[in-house]
């Protein structure tokens, strides 16, 4: 009887586990002096397995590797050359993420890009099973400077001459 009762426990439990079932990361970078914003995704985002009983511990610890020959912007030759005159110009292949720190309405997520990890606050919302966060990278902070100088060159007439470095970030996670 005691084993009985003890796997309908585990049973039931497992039914009430929530489970990651899709993410999107998105950005909106900047260009020309009115800022203006310049948004995309990444078509390619790894995630790691998650399953949680509740939505802040399905929150901790998840992360994600984004590669970012995946850049999606809606234009292909954009995107080349987000690729070519940016990210392969310091040889980032990878974005890696994980979410360290749940709070009420933010978040810390510690990103790794160029050799470097820093811990990012996010602001996030849920609602309707979809987890929303958003965010702000400097690009220097990461020790991007060379590849946004090089982006600014490579567009230099569609960006009036000015590439911005900082970079707002989202992502998304619907869960169920």
């Amino acid at each position: 009887m005691k084993k009985t009762l003890l796997s309908m426990l585990l049973v039931a439990a497992s039914l009430s586990a929530l489970e990651v079932q899709h993410t999107t990361v998105k950005f909106t970078a900047f260009k020309t002096y009115a800022k203006k914003g310049v948004s995309g995704v990444f078509d390619t985002v790894a995630l790691s397995d998650k399953k949680a009983d509740d939505v802040k511990s399905l929150l901790l610890n998840a992360g994600v590797d984004i590669n970012t020959s995946s850049v999606n912007s809606g234009n292909k030759g954009r995107d080349a050359k987000l690729v070519n005159a940016f990210f392969n110009v310091q040889n980032v292949k990878h974005i890696q993420a994980k979410i360290v720190k749940v709070e009420e309405n933010s978040l810390t997520v510690a990103i790794s890009m160029n050799g470097k990890t820093l811990n990012i606050p996010m602001s996030y919302s849920v609602k309707n099973n979809t987890v929303t966060a958003k965010g702000v990278i400097d690009l220097a902070d990461f020790t991007m400077l060379p590849s946004l100088k090089s982006l600014n060159k490579a567009c230099y007439t569609r960006h009036q001459g000015k590439t911005w470095q900082d970079v707002d970030i989202f992502f998304s996670l619907d869960y169920k």
